[in-house]
């Protein structure tokens, strides 16, 4: 769990939704923090945001499943919508996300120390996604 160093911390987060077939256009910002949890077998991510659109919050659990050999995300929304994906770092400072239950793909991208991007897109064709959610997340 040591790779997941560059998220941990408090954090301000702005958000930018482009219209898509999954949303209306919107923005907004929020508040999260990313911790080490249970004797730093898993991160937990909590975080709440007020957008154009609404708010709400979320509970996120990273774990390593060391039978299958990756990483787990489980996503828990205030609304009762919840989630899993599989994780997977292409570098130390990038982490990719892929819903299971969607084409979705998601992205923590590292720029500096106190600044990560979250980018989540969709396929619309080869080699070409179109994105559906940026948030930056700037330290607190």
């Amino acid at each position: 769990m040591k790779k997941f160093e560059f998220l941990l911390g408090d954090w301000d987060l702005e958000y930018n939704v482009p219209e898509s077939g999954f949303s209306k256009k919107a923005s907004g910002t929020g508040i999260g923090t990313f911790k080490r949890a249970l004797n730093d077998k898993y991160v937990f991510f909590n975080y709440s945001a007020t957008l154009t659109i609404g708010s709400g919050a979320a509970h996120a659990i990273f774990a390593w499943d060391e039978k299958s050999r990756i990483y787990r995300y489980w996503w828990f929304e205030d609304s009762g919508s919840f989630s899993t994906a599989t994780c997977q770092f292409i570098e130390d400072d990038i982490l990719f996300l892929n819903w299971h239950d969607t084409l979705l793909i998601q992205s923590f991208t590292k720029i500096n120390r106190d600044k990560i991007v979250l980018k989540m897109e969709q396929p619309v064709a080869q080699d070409q996604f179109e994105l559906i959610l940026e948030v930056i997340l700037i330290r607190r």
